[in-house]
């Protein structure tokens, strides 16, 4: 059995989180049970960094994972706390069935062997299909994690949806 995992990294800031959203919603209206975390950024302002909620798929709730440090403030705004709230939400919902995990980034939580990373090992143990965002700084981590076996896929819908539906293909296919 080969490791069903893809990554996908788009260029623009919040580009991979667009993407992975709206592949999410394509799937759920197509009757898929997707399990895992969309994340939403809410701009605001020139001034201001955005607001980064993560929604649990499929259909909520919302949870904001960054947390106001001030103005000048330099630091990382992720907010552990409200990660491992959504990992544990994410896990719950892993046991009622699931086709595709969706993560929104594999980000330093989970390359330090945190955050969704423990959920991503169930997922690819049960043989559920994975779909991960992932930044250049991250890739190394999350290259060593999957031992080189995840699938690059360009940050478009069709394209992703394409490597799931191939991955269903091969599957049913008779050996």
């Amino acid at each position: 059995m080969t490791m069903q995992i893809a990554y996908t990294m788009a260029q623009g800031r919040g580009d991979t989180d667009l993407v992975l959203a709206r592949l999410a919603d394509r799937l759920k209206a197509a009757g898929m049970r997707t399990c895992g975390v969309a994340q939403i950024n809410t701009d605001c302002g020139e001034t201001h960094p955005c607001d980064m909620d993560v929604r649990i798929l499929p259909d909520g709730p919302m949870i904001r994972i960054s947390q106001s440090l001030g103005p000048l403030a330099k630091g990382c705004r992720l907010d552990p706390s409200a990660l491992e709230h959504a990992v544990a939400m994410v896990e719950t919902r892993m046991t009622g069935g699931v086709d595709v995990l969706i993560i929104n980034k594999f980000g330093k939580h989970e390359a330090e062997g945190r955050g969704f990373r423990s959920i991503i090992s169930e997922a690819l143990s049960a043989s559920i299909p994975v779909i991960v965002g992932v930044n250049p700084l991250n890739l190394a981590a999350f290259q060593r994690f999957t031992e080189g076996l995840a699938v690059p896929v360009a940050a478009d819908v069709d394209l992703l949806a394409a490597w799931l539906s191939g991955l269903d293909a091969r599957n049913s296919a008779p050996a």
